[in-house]
C-alpha cells in the first residue's frame, strides 16, 4: 500500500509540474497587443452600416427576391450563368479559379462576398460604391452574364411579377415588343445597342428601374452572408477572459506565434485589419500582372469608373441624399499611390478560397508568403511593401495561423442554396 501511494503521489506531482509548464509555454501579451487583437475579434464587429442608397437593403421581402435571383441562370445570354456560378457558397462564396469564368473568361478573380455590407467600396479596384451597383455591372458584361437589362425586366415580368410587386410597387407593361424588344440595353453588343437607342428616354427609364430594383435585391440578400466565428476568434475571447484552457484547446503554440508575428514584426495588419481583417482600402503590393493579361491599373482606372458610374451613390438611381454620399464626395481620386492599387480581400476563410491576388497569381498560401517576404519591383513602378526577413518556419507559422481564420459563413442554412425557381 505504502509504494501505491507513493507511486499516486508522485502521478499528481507530475500532473501539477506539466500543467505549470503548460501555463509558463503560454504566451504573454502585452497591453498594446490585446487591444490589437480585440480589434480583430469577429466580436469587435458592428452593427450591419445601412445603406442610404437602397430603401430596400433590409427588407426580408427584397432578401428572399435577391436570393432568387441570385441563384436564377436565366438571367444570363446562355442559360447558364447565375451570379452563384462565381461565388458558390460551398467555396465560400468564391469560384476557386484564377479567372472567373461566365458566358466568357474574365481577367479578374472572383471576390467572396461575405461580410462586403461593410465595405464602402466593391470590386478589387473599388469601381462600385454599393452592393446593389456592383450586382448590375455583371448582368451586362459581356463575358459574364452577357445580358442585356431590357432582357430582364421581361424575366422579371414573366417569372418573378407578383414577388416583385409587392416590395417595388406595380411593374411597368412591357409586352409592347415595338416599344420594348426582347434585347436591348446600353451594352458591347451592336444590337442590342441599337434597339436600346431606338428607344424613347422615357421607356429606358422605365427599363432601368426595374434593373436597379433587381440590383437591390440582390444586395438585400448579399446583407445577409456575413462571417462566421473561428478559432481565433474563440482563442481572443478566452484571452479577454483570462481562460488559458480555452486559448489553449483554440490554437497550437505554431498558430499563436504566427498569430504575433501576423500583428508584429510581419505587419500584416497594415492591410489585414479589423474584424474582417481588410481595412477595404486600396494597396500597391507589387503583385505581378498575370501572363497574357495588360497591365491592370486597379484603383487609378477604379476611381474614375466609379466617379463617372450610371449607379453610384450621387446617380439617380441612388435612395441617398447627397449628404449621405461622403465616401464618394470625398475620395481620393489622383496620385501614384493608386496606380496597380487593389482592395485587400478579407482573410476571414482565407484558406478556402485559393487561388490567391486580383488575377489568382498565386495558387497557395505558401506563395503569397514568400512574395511578401522578397517584394519584387511593382508593374507600376512601385509598392508598399518591404522585405521582411522572415524564416521558412515564421512563413509556416504565419500560414497556420491563418488556418485558423477559417469559421464559414453565419446565414440561415436556407440561404445558402438555390431556393425553387418561378
Amino acid at each position: 500500500m505504502k509504494l501505491k501511494s507513493i507511486l499516486l503521489l508522485g502521478i499528481v506531482l507530475l500532473a501539477v509540474v506539466v500543467s505549470l509548464w503548460m501555463i509558463l509555454q503560454q504566451p504573454r501579451w502585452t497591453e498594446e497587443e490585446i487591444i490589437t487583437l480585440r480589434n480583430l475579434w469577429i466580436g469587435s464587429l458592428p452593427a450591419l452600416p445601412p445603406d442610404p442608397s437602397n430603401v430596400f437593403a433590409d427588407d426580408p421581402q427584397s432578401a428572399l427576391l435577391g436570393q432568387k435571383l441570385f441563384f436564377d441562370t436565366r438571367f444570363s445570354s446562355s442559360n447558364q450563368v447565375s451570379c452563384a456560378t462565381c461565388h458558390k457558397p460551398e467555396l465560400m462564396f468564391t469560384d476557386g479559379l484564377p479567372l472567373s469564368i461566365g458566358v466568357g473568361t474574365t481577367d479578374r478573380k472572383s471576390m467572396t462576398i461575405i461580410g462586403t455590407a461593410y465595405s464602402p467600396w466593391q470590386f478589387w479596384d473599388g469601381r462600385k460604391d454599393s452592393q446593389w451597383a456592383q450586382a448590375l455591372a455583371p448582368l451586362e458584361s459581356v463575358v459574364e452574364h452577357g445580358g442585356t437589362r431590357m432582357q430582364y425586366a421581361h424575366l422579371i415580368a414573366n417569372h418573378y411579377q407578383e414577388e416583385y410587386e409587392a416590395i417595388f410597387g406595380p411593374l411597368p407593361d412591357f409586352s409592347d415588343p415595338v416599344r420594348f424588344p426582347a434585347i436591348a440595353g446600353p451594352v458591347d453588343d451592336p444590337d442590342a445597342q441599337a434597339a436600346w437607342e431606338g428607344m424613347t428616354s422615357t421607356d429606358r427609364d422605365l427599363v432601368t428601374q426595374v434593373f436597379v430594383n433587381m440590383g437591390k435585391a440582390i444586395a438585400a440578400y448579399e446583407r445577409l452572408i456575413l462571417p462566421a466565428p473561428s478559432r481565433f476568434d474563440r482563442y481572443v475571447e478566452a484571452l479577454l477572459k483570462n481562460d488559458e484552457q480555452t486559448m489553449k484547446s483554440a490554437m497550437t503554440s505554431d498558430e499563436v506565434a504566427g498569430l504575433k508575428l501576423f500583428i508584429g514584426r510581419a505587419d500584416c495588419i497594415q492591410c489585414h485589419n479589423g474584424p474582417l481583417l481588410t481595412n477595404n482600402d486600396f494597396h500597391n503590393t507589387g503583385v505581378p500582372t498575370r501572363a497574357g493579361l495588360p497591365l491592370d491599373n486597379g484603383r487609378a482606372m477604379g476611381v474614375m469608373k466609379v466617379l463617372n458610374d450610371e449607379f453610384n451613390c450621387l446617380s439617380q438611381w441612388s435612395d441617398a441624399e447627397e449628404m449621405d454620399c461622403s465616401e464618394l464626395r470625398f475620395v481620393v481620386s489622383e496620385g501614384e499611390q493608386l496606380e496597380a492599387a487593389f482592395k485587400p480581400s478579407t482573410l476571414r476563410n482565407i484558406a478556402e478560397t485559393a487561388p490567391y491576388m486580383h488575377a489568382g497569381q498565386f495558387a497557395t498560401l505558401e506563395e503569397v508568403l514568400r512574395h511578401y517576404n522578397h517584394p519584387p519591383l511593382s508593374p507600376a513602378g512601385h509598392n508598399e511593401l518591404e522585405p521582411l526577413g522572415l524564416t521558412n518556419r515564421e512563413m509556416a507559422q504565419i500560414i497556420a495561423f491563418l488556418n485558423t481564420l477559417s469559421g464559414g459563413v453565419d446565414a440561415p442554412p436556407e440561404l445558402l442554396k438555390a431556393p425553387l425557381n418561378n
